[in-house]
C-alpha cells in the first residue's frame, strides 16, 4: 500500500505534466492494486482528491482514457464512490466518450456509467442530465444485429448500463412526479422495440438475456409500457426463452417481467397465441406433487398468472372454446385436487370463465355447481379463506343468468352458501351475501325460504352494522331489501322487523348510490303496504317520515327516488303517527312544486300525492 501511495503522489504530477509513459504505468499500477484489493484502494483514491483530476484525462484526445474509464469502473463498484464520482465532475467526460469509435474505450465507459448509475439516485440524475441514454439506446439499435463475441460483450455492457439507469425506486419516482421519470423516458426514446429485438437475436446469450429481463421488469410495471410493449413480439420471445429455460430462478426472471405484462389485454391474447397456457400448464403438472420451496413458489406464480390471462375477455374466449377447450378441462380437474393453491387457482378460473351469459349456462349444464359445492364443502371447518372467497365469487358468477337460478337453487347452492354464515371473514362475508342475492334475484319462493331464516336475517342485521367493512355492510343491506322485493311476503317483513332490520332499511335509502336508495324505497313501500302496523314504530324511530320531506326537497335527488319517495308517502298514511308527521312537515308545498318536474312519472305522482295529501289532511 505504501507504493499505491507513491502512485497516488505520482499520477498528481504526471496527470498535469501528461508525461504519457509514466502516466500510463502509474494507471497500471491503480488498477493491479484495484484488482488486489478495490475497497482499500478506492478509499485511497477518494483521500487522495485524484478523482478531481480524471475529467482532464478523459478527454477524447487522451491516449489512456479507456484506462482511466476502467479505474472509474472498478471504483464505482463501491458504493460509497458514486456520489464522489458525480461530484468530481467525472460523468459529462464519460457521456461524450459515448461517441467514440474505440471498442474498448466505449466497453469501459459503459461499464463506468453503468456502476455510477448502480443504486444510486445521484449518479442516474447526472447521467440523465448529460444525455447518456439516449446515446446507449443509438448504439444498441446499430449494434443489435451483429453476433460477434466482441460485439456481445460491448451490447451486454450497455445492456447492463440501461438496466441500472432504469432501476428507479418508488421514492424517486415521486421525487420526479414534476418531470417525467427516467423509466417514462427511456419508453419515449423508443428503448423497448430496440431491447425485444436484441433478445430475439441473442437469446443464446445467457448475460445479455438475463439484462434485457431485468430492464423490461423495471420498464414493464409502467402504464405507459405496455402499449409499446404490446406492438412488439415481446410475448413470441419471452414464450420462447420460457420454453428453454430448466433453472428455477431464470424461470422467476421472466415470471417477474410476464405478471406486469400480462395486464394488459392485448398482450394477454398475445402470451395466449403464443402457448403460454401451455408452459404453465405443463409447470403445473410437474409441480403439483412436490414439497419443495422452488417448486411450491413456481407452481403458484404459473397457477396465478394462468388466472391472470382469463380475466382478458378475447383470451379468456379463446381458452374456453365452447366448454370444449382442453385447457378449460384441465383447470376443471384443479377444482377437486387435494393442492390448495390449485383448488383456489381453479375456482378463481371458473369465475373468471363465467363472465358472459353463455359460458355460465354451459357451465352449470355441466355439473361445475355441483364440483364447487363440493369444494366449499372441503372448506366448512377451519377452511381456507382463499379458497372459500374464490368458489363463492364462482357461484355468484354462475348465478348471473336467469336460466342458472332455478338450477343453481334446486342443486342446493343455498344451503353450501349458508354453511358459511358464521365465518368473521369480510371477504368470504361479501361474497356470500352476493352469491344469495343473485341467486334470489326474481326467485319468489327462494326469497321467502332465506327471509324466514332467522338466523340469517339476525346476521344480516349485525352485518349491516359492519362500519369497517363498507363492502359488507353494503350488501347485507341489499340482500335485506332484496329478500322483501323479491318474496313480497307477510312473513319475511316480520321476521326483519322482529330481527332489528327496519332501521337500516331506512338508513339505506340515503345512500350516496342510487341503485341502493331505490331497493331501500321500493322495500319500505313493500313493508308499509304489507305490514304497516307491525313496523309503524320501527319506521316512526327510525325518523322515515322526516327522510322523505329531505329526499323529496333536495334538487339532486334522482328522479326515480323522488317517485319512490311519494309512493311510500302515499302508503304511510293508513297509519295514524306517520300521518300525523306528514301533516307536520308540510308535504304539500314540496309535492306540489314537483307537478311541473320535467320526468312525466315524477309530475304524475306528484298530482296523485298532492291528491291523496290534500284529501288526508
Amino acid at each position: 500500500m505504501d507504493s499505491l501511495s507513491d502512485t497516488l503522489k505520482k499520477l498528481k504530477i504526471t496527470a498535469v505534466d501528461r508525461t504519457e509513459d509514466s502516466l500510463e504505468g502509474c494507471l497500471d499500477c491503480l488498477l493491479q492494486a484495484l484488482a488486489q484489493n478495490n475497497t482499500e484502494t478506492s478509499e485511497k483514491i477518494q483521500a487522495s482528491g485524484i478523482l478531481q483530476l480524471f475529467a482532464s484525462l478523459l478527454t477524447p484526445q487522451s491516449s489512456c482514457k479507456a484506462k482511466v474509464a476502467n479505474i472509474i469502473a472498478e471504483v464505482a463498484k463501491n458504493e460509497f464512490m458514486r456520489i464522489p464520482c458525480v461530484d468530481a465532475g467525472l460523468i459529462s467526460p464519460l457521456v461524450q466518450l459515448l461517441n467514440s469509435k474505440d471498442q474498448e474505450v466505449l466497453l469501459q465507459t459503459g461499464r463506468a456509467l453503468g456502476n455510477i448509475c448502480y443504486d444510486s439516485h445521484e449518479g442516474r440524475s447526472a447521467v440523465d442530465q448529460a444525455g447518456g441514454a439516449q446515446i446507449v439506446i443509438d448504439h444498441l439499435r446499430s449494434l443489435c444485429s451483429l453476433t460477434d463475441p466482441a460485439n456481445e460483450k460491448l451490447l451486454t455492457v450497455f445492456c447492463g448500463m440501461l438496466m441500472n439507469y432504469s432501476n428507479e425506486n418508488v421514492a424517486e419516482i415521486s421525487l420526479r412526479y414534476l418531470h417525467d421519470s427516467l423509466q417514462a423516458q427511456l419508453i419515449n426514446m423508443g428503448v423497448i422495440p430496440t431491447l425485444v429485438k436484441l433478445l430475439g437475436i441473442h437469446c443464446q446469450n445467457a448475460a445479455l438475456t438475463e439484462m434485457c429481463l431485468v430492464a423490461f421488469g423495471n420498464l414493464a410495471e409502467l402504464e405507459s409500457s405496455k402499449e409499446q410493449f404490446a406492438s412488439t413480439n415481446i410475448a413470441e420471445e419471452l414464450v420462447k426463452l420460457f420454453k428453454k429455460q430448466i433453472e428455477h430462478d431464470k424461470r422467476e426472471m421472466i415470471f417477474e417481467v410476464l405478471a406486469p405484462l400480462a395486464e394488459n389485454d392485448a398482450i394477454k391474447l398475445q402470451l395466449v397465441e403464443a402457448g403460454l397456457v401451455e408452459c404453465l400448464l405443463e409447470i403445473v403438472q410437474q409441480k403439483v406433487d412436490s414439497d419443495k420451496e422452488d417448486d411450491i413458489t413456481e407452481l403458484k406464480t404459473g397457477s396465478d398468472l394462468m388466472v391472470l390471462l382469463l380475466l382478458g375477455d378475447e383470451s379468456m374466449q379463446k381458452l374456453f372454446e365452447g366448454g370444449k377447450g382442453s385447457v378449460f378441462q384441465r383447470v376443471l380437474s384443479w377444482i377437486p385436487s387435494n393442492n390448495h393453491q390449485l383448488q383456489l387457482a381453479g375456482a378463481l378460473a371458473i369465475a373468471n370463465f363465467a363472465r358472459n351469459d353463455g359460458n355460465c349456462i354451459h357451465m352449470v349444464d355441466n355439473g361445475i355447481v355441483e364440483k364447487l359445492m363440493d369444494l366449499l364443502d372441503r372448506h366448512v371447518e377451519d377452511g381456507n379463506v382463499t379458497v372459500q372467497h374464490a368458489a363463492l365469487s364462482a357461484l355468484r358468477n354462475l348465478a348471473i343468468p336467469v336460466i342458472n337460478k332455478a338450477k343453481m337453487l334446486s342443486a342446493g347452492v343455498t344451503e353450501a352458501v349458508l354453511k358459511f354464515l358464521k365465518s368473521e371473514m369480510p371477504p368470504v362475508q361479501f361474497k356470500l351475501l352476493g352469491t344469495l342475492r343473485m341467486l334470489i334475484d326474481a326467485q319468489a319462493e327462494a326469497a321467502e325460504q332465506l327471509g324466514k331464516n332467522v338466523k340469517l336475517v339476525e346476521r344480516l342485521v349485525e352485518w349491516c352494522e359492519a362500519k369497517d367493512h363498507a363492502g359488507v355492510m353494503g350488501e347485507s343491506n341489499r340482500l335485506l331489501s332484496a329478500l322483501i322485493r323479491h318474496s313480497k311476503s307477510k312473513d319475511v317483513i316480520k321476521t326483519i322487523v322482529q330481527s332489528g332490520g327496519i332501521k337500516h332499511l331506512v338508513t339505506m335509502a340515503t345512500s350516496e348510490h342510487v341503485i341502493m336508495q331505490n331497493e331501500a324505497l321500493v322495500a319500505l313501500a313493500l313493508i308499509a303496504a304489507l305490514e304497516l302496523g307491525t313496523a309503524e314504530k320501527d319506521l316512526e324511530s327510525a325518523k322515515l317520515v322526516q327522510i322523505l320531506h329531505r329526499l323529496l326537497a333536495d334538487e339532486r335527488s334522482a328522479p326515480e327516488i323522488k317517485y319512490n319517495s311519494m309512493v311510500l308517502i302515499c302508503a304511510l298514511m293508513g297509519s295514524e303517527s306517520l300521518h300525523k308527521e306528514v301533516q307536520d312537515l308540510a308535504f304539500l308545498d314540496v309535492v306540489s312544486k314537483l307537478r311541473s318536474h320535467e320526468n312525466k312519472s315524477v309530475a304524475q305522482q306528484a298530482s296523485l300525492t298532492e291528491q291523496r295529501l290534500t284529501v288526508e289532511s
